[in-house]
């Protein structure tokens, strides 16, 4: 039985969407607002378009709507024949999108299925795919109740009672079994990734993986090290499936460069339990290269979430280099606490599109992943060349 996944999916045509979003007042403003301006970043990224935004005051989440009722009604009444959809910035239940849904008359996506649905457009491998149906499926399975007719029992009264199970409980066990197949596929995939890492390990090729936030510019610096000509854009998670690429230094000095998805706040917990498979590369990494967009207002709240997620992944411990990337942006310096604070990571600013502190970069790199080399004086490189 093929089974049918609740999605996002944006048609040809650009849908027009109104942004939904809430501050509770105990959290700064900005950062709900910087989140909207993000939300609107992931749809335009989806394909569709962006009608307006509402950014609600409340105290906390309204428990039926996450908005509130009477802002619902509003929606309703001022956005009539104006929008296709609704996008909440903020993962809501099952219920609470029926009732929006119910009392606006809009489909309503939130912030998780709208992830979901852009890395469905942008998965390509066997594997990403299968990848992305497990982390769709696993959204939508405590989401079935009260989907509709179709999910009632199948009878009620006499004549109509009998042995058989609700339809709920049969859309459950087939998503169950669906599931469990995808991830003994899954399995498999990991098991040829090791036999695929075999090699590697026996010449002792050290391996450095690139993380950071999404739209950093990983793609573009991952091209410029290894003269590739892998996909950017200007746009949210265009690499899904990791690749890797030898980086040859002048002096024959080689290493592995992978580059994998980005990350984002808030990414569902669904796509990084799916992605452990692609994931297990920041594992086998002998160093990560943690590329930061430098020129972003919210570098450092980007940081910090690709910090959180790497250390929910165990992989806080791996030694990392900072890339400060889009210096080229900036119409000042990086503050200079930034780079040389009591906590400093080895930091390097460069900018991938035009070349600059690119050497300098290499050159950490090397030291970095060379055994003999002076720790001590690596702790104390200085951000500009």
């Amino acid at each position: 039985m093929r089974t049918m996944i609740v999605s996002a999916q944006l048609s040809e045509r650009k849908e027009r969407t109104l942004l939904v979003g809430i501050h509770c007042k105990r959290n700064p403003r900005w950062e709900a607002e910087d989140s909207l301006v993000e939300l609107a970043r992931l749809v335009e990224s989806a394909g569709a378009l962006v009608a307006g935004t509402i950014l609600q005051e409340r105290d906390a989440p309204d428990s039926r709507y996450l908005i509130g009722k009477g802002k619902a009604q509003e929606i309703k009444a001022q956005w009539s024949g104006k929008i296709d959809l609704l996008v909440v910035d903020e993962e809501l239940s099952g219920s609470q999108q029926r009732n929006l849904e119910e009392l606006t008359g809009y489909r309503t996506v939130d912030r998780p299925l709208l992830i979901l649905d852009i890395f469905a457009q942008r998965a390509r491998s066997r594997e990403g795919k299968l990848q992305v149906e497990l982390a769709q499926l696993d959204y939508l399975l405590p989401r079935l109740v009260g989907r509709g007719v179709e999910m009632s029992r199948l009878g009620g009264g006499i004549g109509t009672r009998g042995p058989g199970e609700t339809q709920l409980e049969t859309d459950r066990r087939v998503i169950r079994r669906r599931m469990a197949k995808i991830r003994a596929d899954l399995t498999k995939v990991r098991r040829h990734r090791a036999l695929l890492r075999r090699p590697r390990k026996r010449h002792a090729i050290p391996i450095v993986a690139l993380v950071g936030y999404t739209n950093a510019g990983k793609s573009t610096l991952f091209n410029a090290l290894t003269h590739s000509g892998v996909r950017t854009d200007d746009a949210l998670f265009v690499t899904l499936d990791p690749i890797l690429r030898r980086v040859t230094m002048a002096d024959g000095f080689s290493f592995l460069l992978s580059d994998t998805v980005g990350f984002i706040r808030h990414l569902p917990t669904q796509l990084v339990t799916a992605f452990k498979a692609t994931l297990e590369e920041l594992n086998e990494a002998d160093l990560l290269l943690h590329v930061i967009d430098a020129s972003h207002p919210q570098m450092m709240e980007q940081k910090q979430a690709v910090d959180a997620i790497l250390s929910e992944l165990g992989l806080s411990t791996k030694p990392v280099i900072e890339a400060l990337n889009k210096v080229d942006l900036l119409t000042s310096r990086i503050a200079p606490s930034f780079v040389t604070g009591k906590s400093a990571l080895l930091r390097v600013a460069c900018s991938a599109l035009t070349g600059y502190g690119l050497d300098r970069l290499r050159q950490v790199v090397q030291e970095k992943l060379t055994p003999a080399s002076d720790h001590a004086a690596m702790e104390a490189a200085v951000a500009w060349p």
